[in-house]
């Protein structure tokens, strides 16, 4: 009886469903239908109680009230509360609800399962503690029956450990508190990441078209002026899709793809990122002691180590203050690393620092000096394993009052040998004739594409959305198909599957303006992918390519 969920929510299938899901985790429920039930039961014994707000709206709730305030020394009976949607405005009534109730979780609707499931065990688990100190103290008190009144020492010695067991239990209760305000910042920044994805498509459509006709103006015009603002817009749109990449990083999870990384480079193609993250209070400047400053890293997360760093001083300066960011060489300074040259990235601020008894700590993860709410714990963590995975380490100095400095130490290479410079655009092969089919659902997009095949002679059909293009297929020839990935109705690995029953050695171009999508379990093979935004150059080397794999 005393591990039981008591649910109260009368209208609508509401308690149904919460006891349907709850139970296929393991959970025994009990429905209630109305607050004196819940109160009888709550008598009888519970784990937990999920109640939706309304239920205690037109109810008589003093005898609810009564049972919480009467709870013995050892129990404080966890509530879960199945908030109405509202936004970020709380009325006094509710917020007179939870301090009445005490001790509550509150979720707001509409609810996922896992978050209904994490919550309900987290309750479960409290109550269990609570049980557990109950039958401790049940014990002691049997425990001291049994003593004689002049063992005065050992009833102290016992009051002691329960004092122990009592402070342990708190302390669970503070940390399962701390790890539920972590989990709700890492959805948050989940739920960031598929936003920005989004957006980040759209986007870089937007980029594809502006770079491809700023290409087709040098191309095509004779005039150095025009020529000229045309190269000007094209790296304009080359800066913004370097800046989306940057974005993206927020929401990559795969694993370091290590290569040869120029980290004095990597620092000043971040400057514009740097400017949009810190702000007009911060200053910040670049020092280099070597303009050749080689690593073996992955590029992404090395930006997002660097990012999180600036980040994390910007914070540190709440009233504004000054930024360094430093790449200078050292040997091996200890045995905790091998004896070998590094590059060493630092980053150096004047804000507050951090207390001497937190700095063994920092690296941690979910450790934060920050407020409750301002951080996850997680960024310095990541910036230790991103440098360690590398092959080297991160450390930390800091005095209150003056300022903190974070090192990324990497191992330096050899500078790799230049690559064979590809082919320029004057010297492009021209198509043959060879019949092109493009499906893109933005009009400008597609408008481009056909306008840079027909000029790089190919014949361009096209077609405004998946079943369009499969319908084209069906009905005319094509020795290639360009389609989509994000499209409404059929995405473009939709129709690449469905092209295939009929046309199996179709070679097929998948573009796509997500810089982060993760192509390794498509259901599919036998394609090549084009990131949007990208030049004509590109587009005719990847037709070319297409149509070489299908001769071969």
């Amino acid at each position: 009886m005393e591990h039981r969920v008591l649910i109260l929510a009368p209208y609508g299938r509401d308690a149904e469903v919460i006891s349907e899901v709850l139970e296929k985790d393991g959970c025994a429920c009990e429905v209630c239908t109305n607050a004196a039930t819940l109160v009888d039961e709550l008598k009888r014994g519970a784990g937990t109680a999920l109640i939706a707000e309304e239920a205690l709206q037109s109810a008589d709730t003093r005898p609810l009230y009564d049972w919480l305030s009467c709870q013995p020394n050892w129990s404080d009976f966890p509530l879960v509360l199945l908030l109405t949607k509202r936004g970020a405005h709380i009325s006094e009534a509710a917020l007179d609800t939870f301090k009445r109730l005490g001790n509550v979780v509150g979720l707001e609707r509409p609810l996922n399962s896992d978050t209904l499931q994490r919550a309900t065990a987290a309750a479960l688990r409290g109550r269990l503690r609570q049980y557990e100190a109950r039958r401790q103290q049940t014990e002691r008190v049997e425990e001291q029956r049994r003593l004689n009144d002049s063992l005065e020492s050992r009833i102290v010695e016992r009051t002691k450990e329960l004092a122990t067991a009592n402070d342990r239990l708190m302390k669970e209760i503070h940390e399962r508190a701390k790890v539920q305000a972590v989990l709700a910042q890492a959805q948050k920044m989940e739920a960031l990441g598929q936003l920005t994805g989004g957006i980040a498509h759209d986007f870089n459509n937007l980029l594809n078209v502006i770079m491809g006709n700023a290409d087709l103006i040098t191309r095509l015009s004779d005039d150095e002026r025009i020529r000229n603002m045309a190269l000007a817009a094209k790296r304009a749109t080359e800066r913004g899709a370097k800046l989306t990449g940057q974005l993206l990083t927020f929401s990559r999870r795969s694993n370091l793809d290590l290569k040869a990384v120029d980290a004095t480079a990597l620092l000043r193609g971040m400057s514009d990122m740097l400017s949009l993250s810190l702000g007009a209070g911060v200053r910040f400047g670049m020092e280099f002691e070597a303009e050749d400053a080689w690593v073996e890293a992955d590029a992404n997360q090395l930006e997002l180590a660097v990012l999180n760093l600036a980040i994390n001083a910007r914070d540190a300066m709440p009233d504004g203050g000054v930024l360094t960011f430093k790449v200078s060489l050292h040997g091996s300074p200890d045995q905790t690393l091998d004896a070998k040259s590094y590059v060493v990235i630092g980053v150096a601020d004047n804000g507050s620092g951090i207390a001497p008894e937190s700095l063994p700590r920092v690296f941690d993860p979910f450790f934060t000096t920050k407020p409750v709410g301002k951080g996850t714990g997680l960024g310095l963590s990541q910036v230790y394993g991103i440098a360690r995975q590398a092959g080297g380490t991160a450390r930390i100095q800091s005095e209150v009052g003056k300022g903190t400095t974070v090192e990324i130490w990497l191992p330096l290479r050899d500078k790799p040998a230049p690559s064979v410079e590809g082919v320029r655009p004057q010297a492009e092969r021209q198509g043959a004739q060879e019949r092109i089919l493009v499906i893109e659902d933005d009009p400008d997009v597609r408008t481009f594409l056909v306008h840079c095949l027909t000029m790089l002679g190919y014949v361009a059909i096209e077609a405004s959305h998946g079943r369009a293009g499969l319908d084209r297929l069906a009905a005319e020839s094509a020795d290639v198909m360009m389609v989509d990935f994000a499209m409404p109705g059929m995405n473009g690995i939709e129709v690449i599957t469905e092209a295939r029953r009929t046309h199996p050695h179709l070679p097929v171009i998948l573009a796509t303006g997500y810089a982060d999508i993760d192509i390794a379990d498509v259901p599919v093979d036998d394609y090549a992918v084009l990131r949007k935004p990208f030049q004509i150059s590109e587009l005719n080397a990847a037709v070319k390519a297409a149509l070489l794999r299908t001769r071969a």
